[in-house]
């Protein structure tokens, strides 16, 4: 996991990442829109987070994107 956060850096595509003791946290800023729409957003940033391990995992030989499991927390 520490080198899929090396990999992530800090920051990309304005999701933040941070070590957590037994995972790596994402968070992403929050969107404007009212509560019928939340749903698809979450949706929409959980799968920007996914596409985000696969690249980093695909530039790295050393890193398989299967090997990471996600859950959003709300």
């Amino acid at each position: 996991m520490e080198l899929l956060l090396r990999r992530l850096g800090a920051q990309a595509d304005e999701i933040s990442f941070a070590m957590g003791r037994d995972e790596i946290t994402a968070t992403s800023p929050e969107s404007p829109g009212d509560s019928t729409t939340r749903e698809i957003r979450v949706e929409v940033e959980r799968q920007a987070i996914v596409d985000l391990i696969r690249d980093v995992c695909e530039r790295a030989p050393e890193l398989e994107s299967d090997w990471f499991a996600v859950s959003y927390l709300d």
